[in-house]
């Protein structure tokens, strides 16, 4: 384990240690970090994560393989940059004077972020890092909760549980997204497809339950599932339980 800060922050936050900074020696540098994570966030959402390399970023950017490395240390670090920006710069809503729309739009917000990126659901497993844009983010998801009578910590786990709610749902639409593009295929073209096969198959076995449900999901849907609607009816539940624990928080106190 080290005891040395991880230089990521300072790069994170742009810090350069609040002095005037050296004369660089050598050819000025003609883009800044910004214009780098910009340009990834780019390939990401264009190849996602998997086909973004720091070769082909410098390729994009008229760089040499090496020049890269003086604006970012390595492709984890480029990737904290990327998530971090994406998060600062939206332009976060006003919040609602009613609790349960704050909740929603915590949620929300951060659905419509994976939405865009798709790429943000693949970069869990890294480090935490703590920049700026991610900052900003947990105060705001926080001020959505701070006075509604919960304490720290059941705050920070409901930031956890909207966000995370959020993002299983983003990850579902995403993998149907990249199914069709791989097949070629929607869903509902699947079905029409294979529905006399499944007929087929699956004789003389009774599902009653599963039938009927079943046709009345897949008429509604027009698909095996409907991501879309699986957001409004889960995060309207989560909501509920939400709700009804913090009146019960206040009853106690009061």
């Amino acid at each position: 384990m080290s005891d040395h800060p991880d230089p990521v922050l300072r790069l994170l936050w742009r810090y350069d240690g609040g002095a005037p900074s050296a004369p660089r020696r050598g050819r000025k540098q003609r883009l800044s970090v910004d214009d780098v994570v910009d340009a990834a966030i780019r390939i990401a959402d264009r190849d996602g994560l998997p086909g973004l390399s720091m070769r082909l970023l410098a390729t994009e950017l008229g760089l040499g393989a090496m020049s890269l490395y003086t604006y970012v240390p390595g492709r984890d670090e480029l990737v904290a940059l990327m998530l971090d920006r994406v998060l600062g710069r939206r332009k976060l809503p006003a919040l609602p004077g009613d609790l349960r729309e704050r909740l929603a739009l915590v949620a929300r917000v951060h659905y419509e972020d994976c939405r865009q990126h798709p790429w943000m659901l693949e970069v869990s497993g890294l480090r935490a890092w703590v920049g700026p844009g991610a900052s900003d983010r947990y105060e705001w998801q926080l001020s959505a909760i701070e006075g509604a009578g919960l304490d720290d910590i059941e705050m920070d786990q409901t930031v956890a549980l909207l966000i995370g709610f959020a993002s299983s749902v983003a990850q579902a639409q995403e993998r149907i997204r990249a199914e069709e593009r791989t097949s070629g295929m929607t869903q509902a073209d699947w079905w029409a497809a294979n529905t006399d096969e499944l007929g087929v198959v699956m004789a003389g076995r009774e599902y009653p339950l599963a039938g009927r449900v079943g046709a009345a999901a897949g008429e509604a849907y027009q698909a095996a599932t409907d991501p879309a609607r699986e957001l409004e009816f889960g995060l309207a539940r989560i909501l509920d339980g939400l709700v009804a624990h913090i009146e019960h928080v206040r009853g106690a106190a009061g």
